[in-house]
């Protein structure tokens, strides 16, 4: 693979365009045409089937790909060189990010790769991956896939095979709603931002009970409106605007490949992930005590001197920032829940399977607020001891805008 090609060219047509620096700490992003091309894609598919192989790990994966213009023909790319590596690929079509994770359990099938730009700007491709579910790589894997991909060192043993999962959200969704419906009637916002979540969000919160009032659940993948961050500002106040406007008792905002979830409470206020990982800590700590939670090092002191946890007896480790970080610790501890402070939060039995998934956030926020009856999400937020923190939200930065600054300074020093 070439590290740069002038798209237009002959080159472009007929060599792997991947640029070195889309290899991140625990997931592979890159922008479509400018940083990686269509054959570039084969050849991560190709290097991610090699190093299965030689991982000793049974070369089955589950891909899914996020609502972009350009995604089914990355993830067809890169199916490509799956089958060239001998993978045998259950493909699950158009999903959200937490779709394919718990396909993984729902097909039997240890390894995942799930093309998505997350919440980033049209323009972006990315694939997050793993191996060891409910676990995603993080920097060892990712080195070693960068490493055989740039040298093109793949084992290309062929003989794979493919196989489209049909209606493969309804078995996800029906995953999701087999409990028992809520006691309390919910009206919820669920915003989505016009991205992937908005095909299977409203449809999950309406079986469980709620009243859903829908703000941008339209697929469209230009982004009309703003991109599906649910740490955007601009995202948070439309939510708020939404709450107030209708009444609500909850906004959530959903990313665009759904596994991170937003909160606003019903007086337009959002309510920071942190705060929203403490409040669920207590009623969670309420029904199984001494639970062990995890959270990074951004996250509020509250979870180590909060008085109702400390009473229910919850024990709470303080670990790095990422999500593969987070993920990986929380199965190591066998902790109920992992709360990131960027919304990425990692349930557990008997909540879920330990990946991040923002549908059972949700349900979750949902649950909170149907085992207090009578009290305003707002309550419950007040009711927390006062704290002070930084924001971690800010205006939306552009990727390539951040990625342009790295890259300068590299090439200074």
């Amino acid at each position: 693979p070439r590290p740069a090609l002038s798209p237009n060219t002959y080159a472009f047509e007929s060599l792997p365009l991947v640029k070195p620096t889309g290899f991140r700490e625990y997931d592979a992003r890159w922008l479509f045409e400018t940083e990686i091309n269509l054959m570039g894609v084969q050849a991560l598919g190709m290097g991610l089937g090699t190093l299965i192989r030689r991982s000793g790990v049974k070369p089955e994966i589950v891909t899914g790909h996020d609502f972009r213009s350009y995604s089914a023909s990355i993830k067809t790319a890169l199916v490509s060189g799956l089958l060239a590596a001998g993978c045998t690929v259950h493909d699950i079509g158009l999903a959200i990010t937490p779709m394919a994770y718990f396909a993984q359990f729902d097909l039997d099938v240890p390894c995942v790769a799930m093309v998505t730009a997350s919440h980033n700007d049209n323009g972006w491709t990315g694939v997050k991956m793993g191996m060891n579910r409910p676990l995603t790589f993080g920097p060892e894997e990712m080195t070693r896939l960068k490493e055989i991909v740039l040298a093109a060192d793949f084992d290309l043993a062929g003989g794979g095979s493919y196989r489209f999962v049909e209606n493969f959200p309804d078995v996800y969704i029906a995953d999701l709603t087999r409990r028992a419906p809520l006691t309390r009637k919910l009206k919820v916002v669920c915003a989505c931002g016009n991205g992937t979540a908005g095909a299977f969000a409203p449809t999950i919160l309406e079986r469980i009970g709620c009243e859903v009032v829908p703000l941008d659940t339209e697929l469209d993948f230009t982004f009309p409106r703003y991109n599906p961050n649910p740490e955007d500002l601009e995202m948070l106040h439309a939510i708020r605007d939404a709450v107030l406007e209708n009444g609500a008792d909850v906004g959530l905002g959903f990313d665009g490949d759904g596994d991170r979830c937003g909160v606003v409470d019903d007086t337009g206020e959002e309510i920071f992930a942190d705060k929203i990982g403490v409040m669920l800590a207590r009623g969670i700590s309420a029904l199984h005590p001494n639970a062990q939670f995890v959270v990074d090092v951004k996250s509020t002191g509250l979870f180590a001197t909060d008085p109702v946890l400390i009473a229910n007896g919850a024990r709470t480790e303080y670990w790095k920032t990422g999500h593969s970080y987070m993920k990986r610790r929380t199965n190591e501890l066998g902790a109920l829940v992992g709360f990131e402070k960027s919304g990425h939060f990692f349930f557990n039995t008997p909540f879920g399977r330990g990946y991040d998934d923002g549908l059972v956030s949700a349900l979750a926020i949902c649950d909170m607020l149907d085992r207090n009856p009578g009290k305003r999400l707002s309550e419950l937020r007040d009711a927390l001891p006062r704290t002070w923190s930084s924001p971690t939200m800010s205006p939306h930065c552009a990727d390539e805008t951040k990625y342009g600054v790295v890259d300068a300074v590299v090439k200074h020093f």
